[in-house]
């Protein structure tokens, strides 16, 4: 047989359990003393002696008196009746009280456990409210800092990052539909530009082409962008020991054929020494972002300067450009998502809106982090801080990075 819902909760339960350990014990202490005072009482029947009447005569003769007899009873057993009486007494009103006390148990459980669970009825209750498209709901549970309060509360701070987590996803989604659309958008105008126009010159289908080309260029920057943070984010680290002079030579060549083409120089000045424990590829990708940030923006003929060093215990990359500089009240903020600081009267704009955030994220997955130091019209050197395995953790190595640049300018 089914029970029905209310007698297979936890409060039923806890409050029938509750109340069957209360009424066990409180039957097994009325027993113990019946059966005590059931051992000191002697039930034996009253002994009846029946009492004859007589009369002394003045001669001094006793007379019987017939019809006058009566009954009487030693002392000792009626004491003995009188106690039998009152222990049957007990045991009845002790058997009465027994039932009362069960449900008076019952009930005071069913309360005692609808308070003490009351907050995972709130989680119940937050539970059913939530939605794939709504996670705002909260148990906000009060009453005393128990272990259902910190569960609550544990909840209650998953569901904020959770939150957290599915806004900066459903942003990011937005955002990148929206970087998307213009390179596509110019795709496709060239494109059937060009198919609708079979008398186009070759300067036009040229022209189209270059148009092209950028936009895709912009495109895949953008993707390169979004597979670093699913990588990030995936955990897919192969972490070894980089050599930092190795690895600045090895990102300078990379983007040698890049600068040629505004053109301008990049110069890479480290010397052996400083070591770091990170993935080679997601590093490249964060100094790679700086890089391409700084080679666009560098007026031409310029020199950007990539170079590497150990400071306090701290290994350091830094990426100095003489570009148009940022304002000091746009430097707070462009490491945000999709947040372009504009540089200087030119009107330009850093990276996809991805890079900084990118590089930032790598930088502090590895323990570490990412400076600005930059001036209008000076030109900017961001600093990638990271612990050198060089130097062993102990008093040689500093609590945090320095706060100044490592790589001042000439």
């Amino acid at each position: 047989m089914k029970l029905p819902a209310w007698a297979r909760t936890i409060r039923a339960r806890m409050a029938i359990t509750t109340s069957a350990w209360l009424f066990a014990l409180s039957a097994l202490i009325l027993l113990g003393v019946y059966f005590a005072l059931s051992r000191t009482i002697d039930a034996a029947p009253l002994d009846a002696v029946t009492v004859k009447r007589f009369e002394r005569k003045p001669d001094g003769t006793m007379v019987y008196r017939p019809g006058e007899n009566f009954q009487a009873a030693d002392l000792r057993s009626v004491q003995q009746a009188v106690n039998q009486s009152t222990l049957d007494l007990l045991r009845n009103y002790s058997l009465i009280a027994l039932a009362a006390i069960f449900v008076i148990c019952l009930l005071v459980g069913w309360i005692v456990a609808g308070r003490l669970l009351r907050p995972i009825g709130q989680i119940t209750a937050t539970a059913n409210r939530l939605r794939a498209t709504d996670l705002s709901q909260r148990i906000g549970a009060t009453g005393p800092h128990d272990e259902l309060r910190a569960l609550a509360d544990t909840l209650d701070g998953m569901l904020d990052r959770l939150d957290s987590a599915f806004r900066a996803e459903r942003a990011l989604v937005e955002d990148v539909s929206h970087e998307l659309r213009n390179p596509v958008a110019v795709v496709q105008a060239n494109v059937e530009a060009v198919l609708a126009n079979p008398d186009a010159t070759v300067a036009e289908r040229e022209h189209a082409l270059v148009v092209i080309s950028r936009a895709t260029a912009r495109m895949s920057r953008l993707l390169e962008d979004l597979l670093a943070t699913a990588r990030r984010r995936s955990g897919s680290f192969a972490d070894r020991n980089v050599d930092l002079h190795g690895f600045i030579g090895d990102v300078v060549d990379e983007h040698s054929l890049l600068a040629a083409e505004r053109p301008l120089a990049v110069v890479a000045r480290s010397s052996p020494g400083p070591v770091v424990y990170a993935d080679p590829e997601s590093l490249g990708r964060a100094v790679a972002n700086l890089l391409s940030n700084a080679i666009r923006l560098a007026p031409t003929d310029s020199t950007v300067t990539v170079a590497g060093g150990s400071t306090r215990g701290w290994a350091w990359i830094a990426v100095q450009d003489d570009g148009p500089g940022i304002a000091d009240d746009e430097q707070p903020y462009v490491f945000d998502r999709f947040k372009r600081a504009s540089n200087g009267d030119n009107g330009s704009r850093r990276g996809s809106g991805l890079g900084l955030a990118i590089a930032r994220q790598i930088v502090e997955s590895h323990e570490g982090r990412i400076t600005l130091f930059s001036r209008l019209g000076e030109g900017s050197t961001f600093v990638i801080w990271l612990p050198d395995r060089a130097v062993a953790d102990g008093p040689e190595r500093a609590a945090a990075p320095p706060s100044e640049c490592p790589l001042p300018r000439h």
